[in-house]
């Protein structure tokens, strides 16, 4: 089992992606950034490492995906509070786009939306004490 994870995505500009994050509350670990990336820290055993294209290149042989409707992957991130999803989701569409309409199940709650260079990311809260119990569970 991997003790750390590493999820690396292509941007068209470094600094524009590390002011966008820093805007949703998120921070980055220096040691690991430069004028090509940013290792934004997602909690101390995940982080996102937003490189510039052409660093990506050279990581992923065949290159990032890209069209229209193509979606490479969906980040998601939970919070500790329901009130931490607006706050974030909020933030992010100064810069970003919404991806999908919010879904709230009582249970859990979820926003979603697109970063400047069109990754999909959703940050949701959930509280399992609220799950509804079946007769098959």
């Amino acid at each position: 089992m991997a003790s750390m994870m590493f999820v690396n995505l292509p941007v068209a500009d470094v600094r524009r992606s590390r002011d966008f994050f820093r805007r949703l509350g998120f921070r980055f670990d220096e040691m690991f950034c430069d004028h090509s990336t940013a290792c934004m820290v997602v909690n101390d055993r995940a982080m996102v490492v937003l490189m510039d294209r052409r660093r990506f290149a050279g990581l992923a042989v065949a290159g990032p995906l890209e069209g229209p409707g193509l979606r490479e992957s969906v980040v998601t991130f939970a919070v500790d509070e329901r009130a931490q999803v607006d706050r974030i989701a909020d933030a992010a569409m100064a810069d970003g786009t919404p991806l999908r309409e919010t879904e709230d199940l009582g249970f859990l709650y979820a926003r979603s939306f697109c970063d400047p260079d069109g990754h999909a990311w959703e940050v949701v809260w959930m509280d399992p004490a609220q799950i509804p119990r079946t007769t098959d569970r």
